[in-house]
């Protein structure tokens, strides 16, 4: 492998090769994996290092995606950090001679053969977009060959229309093509096939789960350690009024409004326990007065979603990825281990920004560490042989933001995992209630957010505002939770006995709440007033 250190040529950087060819050129190598692509890779929002410090570039390899005599390149790139760890990223290139087009995405000048031009991003080039929906449009079953297009029987289109960026992401590009599907070309890439792909294409295909976007195709590329995988998917475009995460806000922040409106003693509010299951009936008629039917209606709906979501992914007898699994020795081990290490991770943070902390954060991170070595033990009473449950693989990263509101339903999507876990780590199979328990973490923080955003619009203190928060979130999780565990149990899916349930919840939660911890005392420290009400709710809670 050429690393980028050598004496390199000088611009104009001059190439007597065909651009069919340039990649074989060794010559062109050094130059391309200089800092001019360093410089590039660095800036680009996809770009998941920034936090450390960039060593080399290796080009792992590459391949040829390519139609009818149209040759573009697919580079599987391998940073090297001076940390001494490293991670691979796909960057597909095309050459252009256009001395207009593409200013922005320009990484190298360059003439080959006496024609001048820039290697660009492809993903710029709606022929290379045009070029790619083709392949797979045109794919054949069972297909062998090193980059592998895939399209399932949903895939319907006869011919490439138009197609357009979706819009800023942060870890990968999307692409919307004829207006009725989405391609998501994943960046960072891993020596694995995508979770995202697999609970798309078992989701879809294999188990006919229609709250999700269809899978449509995919294209995947076998490499030299003979390796899957998986460099984009496609699936459909769900025509919808944004996100849940935006929805649950504009609720929030009308039940607060109601506060003034329904003249609310928020002391005098009907408190229910954490965990109660409650159906609607049973939630007293001052709630649904002051926070109104509708909302606790959508829960229910979601909810549902929730747990087809998790009957489809439980069914499975055949796939080994997919069947169920008991609770082990082995996975308790696992457990612990990553918990205790993200726990000190996190305390370790806390201790660092002590001083940014004022207010009801400051007694809050008081009492966090007073009582840190209570959590530590909590993280470590997890017993595997008390819990007859079932694991499976779940959704992994299920928050708010990953469910699309349409008309008065809701579509689940983005099923990498979480983002700070290994490939391995996301494909680990879970308690199906941890999902729930990061959907139940999500409301904490769409209520919190919108005290500290729009507090000021309530004649309430914020003391008086936290308490009706608390009652609030309370009744979102009596209510979504016995939507949950009455379809579950119809179904036959084993989340174990209720105090086997109220357990994982809590230790879910808790795990959840200590990961945002570390965020929000690193980026925003007024919000850590958050993930701390929810780490010491649960440590307080005797339910």
């Amino acid at each position: 492998m050429v690393k980028k250190k050598e004496a390199l040529m000088q611009p104009p950087y001059v190439f007597d090769v065909t651009w069919e060819n340039l990649l074989d050129d060794p010559t062109f190598i050094k130059v391309f994996l200089s800092d001019v692509l360093e410089d590039y890779i660095v800036k680009q929002r996809w770009y998941g290092g920034k936090s450390s410090k960039l060593k080399y570039l290796e080009l792992h390899q590459y391949f040829r995606i390519q139609q009818h005599g149209e040759v573009y390149y697919g580079l599987l790139l391998e940073v090297n950090f001076q940390e001494a760890f490293y991670q691979h990223y796909f960057l597909p290139i095309a050459f252009v001679s256009d001395d207009s087009f593409a200013k922005e995405e320009r990484i190298l000048p360059l003439s080959i053969k006496g024609q001048t031009g820039y290697i660009i991003d492809a993903i710029n080039l709606e022929a290379f977009r045009k070029l790619v929906f083709e392949r797979i449009m045109t794919s054949v079953p069972n297909d062998k060959t090193p980059v592998r297009y895939h399209k399932s029987n949903y895939f319907t289109d006869t011919a490439y229309v138009s197609s357009r960026f979706m819009g800023l992401e942060q870890s990968n590009t999307s692409i919307i093509y004829n207006d009725s599907a989405v391609i998501k070309f994943f960046r960072r890439i891993y020596a694995d096939k995508n979770p995202d792909f697999e609970m798309s294409q078992f989701l879809s295909e294999k188990k006919g789960y229609k709250n999700t976007p269809a899978y449509l195709g995919s294209i995947s590329v076998i490499d030299k350690d003979d390796d899957n995988i998986t460099i984009a998917l496609l699936q459909q475009l769900v025509p919808n009024e944004g996100d849940a995460w935006d929805f649950m806000l504009k609720e929030v922040d009308k039940v607060f409004d109601n506060l003034e409106g329904k003249k609310i003693v928020v002391d005098k509010l009907p408190p229910t326990q954490l965990f109660q299951r409650l159906q609607i009936k049973d939630v007293p008629p001052e709630i649904i007065d002051w926070a109104g039917l509708g909302i606790f209606l959508k829960l229910q709906q979601m909810a549902r979603r929730t747990a087809e979501m998790h009957i489809a992914l439980g069914s499975e007898f055949e796939d080994t990825a997919f069947t169920p699994k008991h609770f082990n020795s082995d996975y308790e081990v696992w457990l612990k281990n990553r918990l205790l290490y993200q726990f000190q991770n996190r305390l370790n943070s806390v201790e660092n920004n002590l001083h940014k902390l004022e207010g009801r954060a400051a007694d809050l991170v008081k009492e966090f560490l007073e009582r840190k070595n209570e959590i530590r033990r909590r993280l470590v009473q997890f017993d595997w042989t008390k819990l007859k449950g079932e694991r499976i693989r779940v959704h992994g990263d299920y928050h708010l933001g990953q469910i699309l509101v349409k008309d008065d339903d809701f579509y689940l999507l983005d099923f990498e995992g979480e983002p700070e876990s290994t490939i391995r780590d996301r494909k680990v199979k879970h308690p199906p209630l941890k999902d729930v328990a990061g959907i139940f973490r999500s409301f904490h923080y769409a209520i919190y957010a919108t005290i500290f955003n729009k507090g000021a619009n309530y004649p309430y203190s914020q003391e008086d505002l936290f308490k009706a928060g608390e009652t609030l979130y309370k009744f979102f999780i009596g209510v979504f939770l016995e939507s949950y565990v009455v379809l579950i149990q119809e179904n036959n899916l084993n989340i174990g006995y209720h105090q086997e349930r109220i357990f994982i919840l809590k230790y879910c939660m808790l795990e959840k709440a200590i990961y945002e911890l570390g965020y929000e005392m690193n980026s925003r420290p007024r919000w850590a007033v958050i993930p701390l009400e929810g780490i010491l709710g649960i440590m307080n809670d005797t339910n």
